[in-house]
């Protein structure tokens, strides 16, 4: 499989800007997702690698050759829409083969690849169906099929979960990460959903109005972000802006609602900060702890969602967040209560101004 880089494409439409000076290296087997809200880029992104539309500037390089003027044809790749796009007079043997007829495959080699591919995403016995016969699940495995029949150097899955209920999904995203494991091929996903970017890659290149954000491993950029949108988009909800003070060799942040010990790094001075809390950080209780960053509050609001209760707290008129599991309290915080919060100084996150 060769090595696949973006270096510097750019692209518009129009008066508007689509992407701008995406640079990006996608190394042998591994799964990279471009995860970002609705317009920030990502599909943009993976048509102007697969050749569907052409780039203002930049290279897009295969083992250090730049194939930007290399027809869609020519450039072995398998590409998953997320309508399928299958066709609908043609079986599903018909359609997984049909990537493979176009590249002048022999027909015995044909007919074993097919069988091949139907067995690998669970498909064997249907390959005489039609579209129309087929369930959500089925088409997209159909899709994924077809894009893995001709072995493309890479594969490129467009919001493939999308159209599927959450069962469906689940499902649908276990036989990709096998398959993607099993074959290793180099793959880019696309998505706007956090949680199904998390799960599904081997890093998140997190996009947002046609720029890169942030990159890293879905471990490093949830439990780390360095960026105040990267914080938000993956589900930080506390996010507060106060004054960074030095004592010693303590470093104390001024809030709205107290002073919070911290563990902040080393060449940092007197400053104004943001920080971000994940709520399922702050843990919280009925008496005093006598822990770290400890503060009295009133549960502001309590609901429950099955696995887990989502707490608003008001600590000296700031509110905060808190998420618990259902298993960590015999019974439900009420609106009014007084309650103790603590917040560990390892998971107060400084972000980048």
């Amino acid at each position: 499989m060769p090595t696949i880089e973006v270096r510097n494409i750019s692209k518009a439409f129009e008066d508007s800007i689509a992407i701008l000076d995406i640079s990006f290296k996608l190394e042998d087997g591994e799964l990279i997702t471009l995860l970002g809200p609705s317009g920030s880029g990502k599909t943009t992104v993976l048509r102007l690698i697969a050749g569907l539309i052409e780039s203002d500037t930049g290279e897009i390089l295969f083992d250090g050759i730049d194939i930007s003027n290399v027809p869609t044809e020519d450039r072995n790749i398998g590409f998953v829409f997320q309508s399928y796009a299958l066709f609908p007079h043609l079986t599903v043997a018909e359609n997984i083969a049909f990537g493979l007829e176009t590249r002048k495959w022999v027909k015995e080699d044909i007919i074993s690849r097919v069988v091949e591919m139907l067995e690998l995403v669970d498909l064997t016995g249907k390959g005489k169906r039609y579209p129309r016969e087929l369930s959500g699940g089925e088409k997209s495995r159909v899709a994924l099929a077809r894009a893995l029949a001709p072995k493309p150097s890479l594969l490129l899955l467009d919001e493939p979960l999308s159209a599927l209920d959450m069962s469906l999904k689940e499902s649908l995203r276990d036989i990709i990460i096998e398959i993607q494991q099993k074959i290793q091929v180099s793959t880019i996903y696309v998505t706007h959903d956090q949680k199904e970017a998390m799960e599904v890659s081997d890093r998140i290149i997190l996009l947002n109005e046609g720029q890169i954000i942030e990159s890293g491993t879905p471990q490093k950029l949830y439990l780390t972000p360095k960026k105040q949108f990267t914080a938000e988009f993956l589900g930080v909800t506390n996010l507060l802006v106060g004054t960074l003070i030095k004592k010693k060799n303590q470093y104390l942040f001024e809030t709205s609602f107290g002073v919070l010990e911290t563990l902040a790094p080393s060449d940092r001075t007197i400053s104004e900060e943001k920080i971000a809390i994940f709520p399922e950080h702050i843990s919280v209780s009925i008496k005093k702890t006598n822990q770290i960053n400890e503060f009295s509050a009133i549960i502001k609001k309590s609901s429950f969602g099955g696995p887990y209760i989502d707490l608003v707290i008001t600590v000296n008129s700031t509110d905060l967040k808190i998420q618990i599991t259902s298993s960590q309290i015999e019974k439900m915080y009420k609106k009014g209560q007084k309650v103790f919060i603590s917040i560990p100084k390892e998971y107060i996150l400084f972000l980048e101004n």
